[in-house]
């Protein structure tokens, strides 16, 4: 037997004979038992852990023998096998300290970078102290409507709202820290991810954003809105599949300098994605009130922005570079995903009381009374098709 120390202190025993290997191989030569075997796992720190995201992505590293190391919240839970350093990530000096105390890692997932100063920070805390970084950027960066779709890794940065517009910034500071100073960056961009977990009671998405009263009007039998006419494509990605590209692209070298698209396997119209939900409730079927989306915006500035935003337009992204390096085949249908997602908040939370949110049901009668009036207001003028 012979010791191979590859970058980034990842050991691997082999049998006798020439073999050459290098960072950017560490991920075929893993995947290949004949070949060899890790014997010392990856030193790894994830900044979060216990999200939606980076809870699953943390239980799979886990399990595949890797060390795993929090930077959070002191009140934050740390998970079985788990190393926590207590910290607030947005303190940046001292975020930056606590990091150079830990020592180095062989890789940094950073699922809570969100503003520019959070990515400059980043920068300080692990410029030459670890093999690579892997930020969780999202979707949301590129300009609205589209180029073209699918939308492709090179799709300009115009990401509408303050939250796709932060991320925007933080991937040009870390982009640019890798072109110019060789920072080993991976950038992971997911779409809209929901499944069982305390971000946001499981995030199972509406057109005003992701509150279980939706769930509970379906359930009650009870009109819906629905954003525009409801034919605008809509894709979301269940957790643990997200999770498996981010814990494949930990120690994989072919995706340092790269970005990836990590969405769900199904599009759907947010027609067809309302009927598989109430379905999956066991709900009739819904009662959907189409309203137009700027209308929305105007009526209702807090809840309506994110359809103004996002959802109404098209979200249909390639993942041919995920599946290409990372092997990124998602597994979990829509249908099985908000299935399993349900059952959780069913029994963790229950559905939020949507009788106590008088909003819904006076805007959808706000909305009937207009469409009344505006009918009544233009009796007798419409001449019909010329013949």
């Amino acid at each position: 037997m012979e010791m191979i120390t590859l970058p980034g202190k990842v050991r691997i025993v082999r049998k006798k004979g020439p073999i050459s290997i290098d960072f950017t191989t560490l991920l075929e030569y893993h995947e290949e038992p004949a070949l060899g075997r890790i014997i010392e796992p990856m030193r790894i720190l994830i900044t979060g852990g216990t999200g939606l995201i980076s809870g699953p992505t943390t239980r799979q590293l886990l399990e595949r023998g890797d060390s795993v190391t929090h930077y959070d919240l002191p009140t934050a839970e740390t998970p079985k096998g788990v190393i926590r350093i207590a910290g607030d990530r947005y303190n940046h000096p001292v975020f930056v300290s606590d990091m150079h105390n830990a020592g180095e890692f062989d890789c940094v997932l950073d699922m809570i970078c969100y503003k520019p100063e959070d990515a400059e920070s980043l920068i300080h805390a692990f410029r030459g102290r670890a093999g690579q970084i892997i930020f969780c950027s999202t979707v949301d960066v590129y300009a609205k409507p589209a180029s073209r779709y699918p939308v492709l890794e090179d799709e300009p940065q115009e990401g509408i709202g303050a939250y796709a517009q932060k991320k925007v910034l933080c991937e040009k500071i870390l982009t640019d820290a890798w072109r110019d100073d060789g920072l080993p960056l991976t950038i992971i961009r997911p779409a809209a991810t929901y499944g069982p977990g305390t971000f946001h009671k499981g995030n199972v998405v509406h057109t005003f954003g992701n509150s279980t009263t939706f769930l509970d009007r379906l359930q009650k039998g009870k009109p819906v809105v629905v954003h525009g006419d409801g034919s605008s494509i809509w894709v979301s990605g269940f957790h643990e599949d997200v999770a498996k590209a981010f814990v494949a692209a930990v120690g994989n070298g072919k995706t340092i300098g790269k970005s990836y698209h990590v969405p769900g396997p199904n599009h759907v119209t947010w027609n067809q994605y309302y009927m598989t939900v109430a379905e999956i409730l066991g709900a009739p079927k819904p009662t959907i009130v189409h309203i137009p989306t700027d209308l929305l915006a105007k009526a209702a500035p807090k809840r309506g922005s994110i359809a103004l935003q996002n959802f109404q337009f098209n979200n249909i992204f390639d993942p041919s570079a995920a599946r290409r390096d990372l092997n990124f085949t998602p597994t979990t249908s829509l249908e099985q995903g908000i299935r399993r997602t349900i059952e959780w908040i069913r029994t963790v939370h229950g559905f939020d009381n949507c009788d106590s949110d008088p909003f819904y049901d006076q805007l959808i009668s706000a909305w009937e009374r207009l469409g009344s009036n505006l009918a009544q207001e233009l009796a007798g003028l419409d001449p019909g098709l010329p013949r």
